[in-house]
């Protein structure tokens, strides 16, 4: 990186705010992205910690001038690779930018900026707020409000609220050129022209940089509660999810578990796992109702509709430490299972060929003679299959069987990735989803909002 580049970041940010040695930016070339190997050109990154939204115009405005790469960063909790450099780059760090600006009790809104961590808005909400929370969930609570806005997140949530996109009303951000727009607001209605703003949310940070978000509140119910149920198969699991919703119960969440991954997370953290009987699926239904009466009797319909559709046990949580204890276990099998597994896919089909998509997917991992545990937020359709190592290695086939996987889920109307984006991991699989017509559009976006490329080059198109 040229001095003269680096000196003029300091006159915008000050030089307490601009580092480039190497113990100083090691901690933002990397995510949680598996299996990413960094060229040696990201050491020669330089990050930049902007606290006013005049220096970030300024940064993106010198580095439009002087066709400099940048790549804004959050909380780096993605695991697609969007936020790792690949080659000598502007890091702009959006962490100081971590104000909670209003909460609108009447329109139930909060306006916060792009450095806002999960855990800071859900505290803010609880001790302020309390009859609003936001329910958007993604397991990580260090992520940042921009970075989910971008990324489109979503998690075991989304079932009754949906993902990020669900939730954002409004966005500033700051366009390549370095001007500043708003975009959308707290209108629940509002059809003028294109929707540019739907068009930034997920599109990992190569068209603008989020400055600060809008979100949607929902009213907090006083009453949780978790229930798990026991399956002998995929299929009947699968069945009662569709007939409990056809009832007319949208639960906060339902997630699926192999009853192997359960029961070896819940040993690992000290757990004890609520199912033993010979069940090899498990259910964990999330409901919420504003008193302990329909609590309980959402949750009662709710197992007598699984046992209906074969469940072979059903257990309610009835006090927080139970609950705890069973969200504990599905919240931790990501990091337990970190050091077995290649990659944790995320591929997402229409509900109704979820057993299709496991019944292919068993078929894969025989076909390498492998295993692929899952565990997945059923209702969505969306599943995490791992690809596991082989003696502690990369298997040759790891891109293979990672191919196949993703064929499987689009014959079925599937896409490559539900949750964690395109980034730089899966953009080699574009054409396997979009056709060339689709992805020249794509481009031709890409080249409108950031004629020079400079926003996170590599990451979705190329141009």
């Amino acid at each position: 990186m040229k001095q003269e580049l680096i000196d003029a970041l300091i006159g915008i940010s000050g030089k307490d705010y601009v580092f480039f040695a190497h113990e100083d930016i090691e901690g933002y070339l990397y995510d949680e992205t598996e299996e990413f190997v960094r060229p040696e050109a990201c050491q020669d990154c330089v990050v930049i910690r902007p606290g006013t939204y005049e220096e970030v115009s300024a940064i993106l405005k010198l580095c439009n001038e002087t066709k400099t790469p940048v790549i804004p960063r959050g909380g780096g909790t993605g695991a697609c690779g969007a936020a790792i450099p690949t080659v000598p780059s502007i890091i702009m760090s959006m962490e100081r930018f971590r104000e909670i600006l209003e909460v609108d009790e009447t329109n139930m809104m909060v306006t916060c900026q792009t450095g806002v961590t999960l855990a800071k808005l859900n505290e803010y909400l609880d001790e302020h707020v309390h009859a609003l929370y936001f329910p958007c969930h993604p397991g990580d609570e260090g992520a940042q409000m921009g970075g989910m806005a971008i990324e489109n997140a979503g998690g075991v949530r989304a079932v009754k609220h949906g993902i990020m996109r669900n939730y954002i009303k409004g966005m500033k951000v700051a366009l390549p050129s370095g001007q500043v727009v708003q975009l959308g607001g707290k209108l629940v209605k509002n059809n003028m022209g294109y929707d540019l703003m739907h068009l930034l949310i997920g599109s990992e940070g190569t068209l603008a940089v989020v400055l600060e978000v809008t979100l949607k509140l929902y009213p907090r119910l006083d009453y949780t509660g978790a229930l798990v149920c026991s399956f002998k198969n995929t299929e009947d699991a699968i069945e009662s999810v569709a007939a409990v919703q056809r009832q007319g119960i949208i639960p906060l969440a339902v997630e699926y578990m192999d009853r192997m991954i359960a029961v070896e997370t819940a040993e690992k953290i000290s757990k004890t796992w609520p199912m033993s009987d010979e069940g090899k699926v498990d259910l964990i239904y999330m409901v919420e109702e504003a008193t302990e009466d329909a609590l309980y009797e959402t949750a009662g319909t709710i197992a007598e509709t699984c046992e209906a559709h074969g469940a072979l046990n059903s257990v309610i949580a009835e006090n927080d430490k139970d609950q705890r204890n069973i969200l504990e276990v599905r919240s931790n099998i990501y990091e337990i299972f970190k050091p077995y597994f290649v990659d944790s896919l995320d591929t997402a089909v229409p509900m109704a060929h979820i057993g299709d998509l496991m019944r292919d997917i068993d078929a894969i991992a025989e076909k390498y003679h492998t295993t692929s545990p899952r565990v997945g937020h059923v209702a969505d359709g969306n599943f995490h299959n791992f690809i596991m190592l082989e003696d502690g290695k990369v298997p040759a086939w790891a891109d293979d069987m990672r191919k196949d996987i993703y064929e499987a889920a689009l014959k079925y109307g599937g896409t490559v990735t539900a949750e964690h984006g395109t980034g730089k991991t899966r953009k080699k699989y574009m054409d396997l989803q979009f056709s060339p017509e689709v992805i020249e559009i794509m481009k031709g976006i890409k080249r409108t909002f950031d004629p020079n490329g400079i926003l996170n080059p590599g990451v979705i198109v190329d141009l």
